[in-house]
């Protein structure tokens, strides 16, 4: 292909213009449309071109099932939300704890119970540590920090039952399909796991930094007189409706233990059925999106008629339905929109592009170390998870057949530059919501944070290229 090369422009005027906005979306939809122009030169037909490759998209099986999944999950979460759910477990908890150590208790005890999305764990227990803090004397950026080090890096290590579990698998779908690899997406998901080296190290140092804090009188001295940050209405406007809903524990109790429950039950059964003898094996052979977008559609029936029983608005509780589904549809967008800009990327001939140039000359050790790196910057301007899965997974799996670097450590790396950009930048949902809900100043929080993760990631880094050098 003479002007493969041509590939690389999509995803440099995503990445730039990421940069400049602060926002993946416009940059996506330039891309897109610069790409798709490329390969159809005219107005006219670049035009349909771009819309052909959304329609592909859309009409793709395994892409509706995590669409709709996506949609049915932040749906739950605004009935749990509107049902008094998480003020009611609120509630409860937060008149039980005294202490420091009570208080880190709560925050790692919790996860069993909301670590099914960043946002809603952050959401739920934020305001019960908030007021246990207004009553101590703590570092509020240390508690910030340990809140989200149990949160973004515990959810990314997690095989079943989170809103990232569906978008992280459909990647490497897309990346085998693309060359025709002979392997299962959820296998290679779960062997990425513990190369997930960035998420992990952040664990060790999360656990170690709730009992050593260097800084702490100065840290909440400068605490006590934050900077005045802007203010959020609809923030506000959140808080205020949910503070007129009658507490009910349990209205967030059952629908968690029932998707989880039903989750790692259908993904059992689905595997027994196509031939698996053991647990790990049916969990591998089991078609996850499907079983994922089962067990959250059997889950909210059981939790409408649950609500139902114990009196609840049928009103309101559709209304948050569609409005937590509604939540989602930014990601949503964000999905098609890069499983899109994969398809003209190919048409343009970037796995040649790639395979002809760094492929060729790259030591194949370096290759997650690397994508790591690159990956890890571009997540801290862009400040999304998923935008930097999205643009660095198929450069990853194009590196790695052509390098022979191994998959599992590849894939690995690039969920982990992911991470690095979601817990670290500024432009994160992760860091914005727990600054706001602590009333921290954001970009103080943020640099707090960005020390700390900066010798995890150097930590990262170094422990990439070792495996990869001793033993891929």
């Amino acid at each position: 292909m003479e002007h493969a090369w041509l590939s690389l422009l999509p995803f440099l005027i995503v990445i730039a213009l990421s940069i400049w906005l602060k926002k993946i979306l416009p940059g996506l939809v330039l891309g897109l449309l610069v790409g798709a122009f490329f390969v159809e030169s005219d107005l006219l037909g670049g035009s349909q071109q771009t819309v052909s490759y959304i329609v592909t998209t859309l009409t793709d099986d395994s892409n509706i099932k995590i669409i709709g999944f996506l949609y049915l999950f932040g749906g739950l979460v605004g009935m749990m939300k509107i049902s008094g759910g998480i003020k009611g477990f609120s509630e409860w908890i937060g008149g039980k704890i005294h202490s420091q150590r009570g208080l880190m208790g709560l925050i790692w005890l919790t996860l069993p119970f909301t670590f099914m999305m960043p946002m809603f764990r952050t959401m739920m227990i934020g305001p019960v540590i908030k007021s246990i803090l207004e009553k101590m004397k703590l570092s509020k950026s240390k508690i910030g920090f340990a809140l989200d080090v149990s949160t973004e890096s515990v959810i990314v290590l997690l095989p079943v039952a989170t809103a990232f579990v569906g978008f992280m698998i459909s990647l490497v779908a897309g990346g085998i399909q693309k060359h025709d690899l002979d392997l299962s997406p959820y296998h290679i998901f779960l062997q990425s796991i513990p190369f997930n080296f960035f998420a992990i190290v952040m664990l060790v140092i999360g656990l170690i930094s709730i009992f050593w804090s260097p800084s702490k009188k100065k840290t909440a001295a400068k605490e006590e007189n934050p900077e005045e940050e802007e203010i959020d209405y609809h923030e506000i406007g959140i808080k205020k409706e949910l503070s007129l809903v009658k507490a009910q524990p349990w209205n967030l109790i059952v629908p968690l233990f029932l998707l989880l429950g039903l989750s790692l039950f259908l993904l059992w059964e689905d595997g027994i059925a196509k031939g698996a003898t053991t647990i790990f094996k049916a969990f591998s052979t089991a078609d996850a999106t499907f079983v994922m977008l089962l067990a959250v559609f059997i889950t909210l029936i059981l939790t409408f008629v649950f609500y139902m029983l114990r009196k609840l608005s049928l009103d309101e509780v559709l209304y948050h339905f569609i409005a937590g589904g509604n939540q989602l549809m930014q990601a949503i967008i964000l999905l098609i929109l890069v499983w899109s800009l994969s398809l003209v990327a190919e048409d343009l001939g970037f796995s040649y592009f790639i395979s002809s140039t760094l492929g060729s000359f790259l030591p194949s050790f370096t290759v997650p170390a690397i994508l790591f790196l690159i990956g890890a910057v571009v997540a801290y301007f862009i400040g999304s998870s998923w935008g930097t899965w999205g643009l660095f997974m198929p450069l990853g799996f194009t590196l790695a057949t052509a390098t022979g670097a191994s998959i599992p450590l590849t894939v690995g790396s690039v969920f982990a530059s992911g991470a690095f950009g979601a817990f670290t930048s500024p432009l994160g949902d992760t860091t914005i919501t727990t600054a706001s809900i602590l009333e921290l100043p954001l970009v103080d929080y943020a640099r707090y944070k960005l020390k700390i993760a900066a010798v995890g990631a150097g930590i990262a880094c170094l422990l990439y290229l070792a495996v990869g050098f001793f033993f891929m």
